[in-house]
């Protein structure tokens, strides 16, 4: 089996129950806002092939959810508030210099893989429920879960696809009453974390080709299916699937979409849901390549 067909696979297998959390009101208004717009009937009710991917972070959650988990964890004194400073910054340098430098992302994770080292898988998403009623729960964009929603009241899978923590992804995605997530893996050895990742982040052209791969094994056709996310990183992903939308979008990716006539929503102001156009269809696919392992979604071995 290749790498990206076990990715897909691991997927599938740890895909979460539905919650039962209601769908906020303004949320609800949302979704009646863009109807009386006119918009096309979309998501499909009753299409199986179709399926929904979210980036997480300034997409379905106002900031990076690394940084409100390290808020947690230095709260429960993981580590010094200079560890948490540096960390922070690191973390602001890739949303406003809108460039990743290998050297620079590559620091910023070894010093996330340094606080974990050494703990165990089950302790961490023990305390990863914890942080998620403290710093996120109340930082899920309505708009973005309302579009969630909509998908999976037509019948649709939706799954997380995030460079962030798979555990911090999975705990997320299952309080959203989402299928499930696909993230960035750290290795665990007896469920202990060792500071090391398997492979590479979920992050970029990564993100496609996971996202390729689980459309493959559940069947999906890919232009039918959506992708949201608010960064020029996710491109990729969005050139993949039928119906890309940008949320929130920074600069280039806002560009972008309207080259193409994505459509776009921002949720940052308050302004009710804004068209562009009508989604185009998928344009030349994403980059494949690099090693699926560093994006696969692997339940832990404890």
């Amino acid at each position: 089996m290749l790498a990206g067909e076990a990715a897909a696979e691991a997927a599938r297998k740890s895909a979460l129950p539905a919650d039962e959390s209601p769908l906020p009101a303004d949320a609800v208004e949302l979704l009646a806002a863009a109807e009386e717009a006119g918009e096309p009937a979309f998501p499909v009710a009753g299409d199986d092939r179709a399926a929904a991917f979210f980036d997480l972070d300034n997409t379905v959650m106002q900031g990076a959810a690394i940084f409100h988990f390290g808020r947690g964890l230095y709260k429960r004194k993981f580590f010094e508030r200079r560890e948490l400073t540096r960390f922070a910054w690191q973390q602001a340098w890739f949303r406003l210099a809108g460039v990743e430098d290998p050297e620079h992302m590559q620091d910023a994770r070894d010093s996330a893989l340094s606080i974990v080292k050494g703990h165990r898988v089950s302790e961490l998403m023990s305390i990863g429920e914890e942080i998620y009623d403290e710093y996120m729960a109340d930082r899920i964009w309505p708009g973005t879960r309302a579009l969630a929603q909509a998908h999976l009241d037509a019948g649709q899978k939706v799954w997380l696809v995030t460079a962030a923590p798979v555990e911090t992804a999975t705990i997320i995605a299952r309080r959203l009453g989402l299928t499930g997530a696909l993230g960035t893996v750290a290795e665990s050895v007896d469920g202990v974390y060792t500071g090391r990742l398997v492979g590479e982040p979920l992050h970029g052209p990564a993100k496609a080709e996971a996202v390729r791969a689980l459309a493959a094994a559940e069947g999906l056709d890919l232009e039918r299916c959506a992708a949201y996310s608010d960064s020029h990183n996710d491109i990729p992903m969005l050139s993949l699937v039928g119906h890309p939308y940008a949320i929130n979008p920074d600069t280039k990716l806002r560009k972008h979409a309207r080259s193409l006539d994505w459509r776009l929503r921002d949720y940052r102001t308050g302004r009710k849901a804004a068209k562009v156009g009508i989604p185009a269809a998928a344009g030349v696919g994403a980059l494949a390549g690099g090693t699926a392992a560093a994006v696969a979604l692997h339940r832990r071995r404890r």
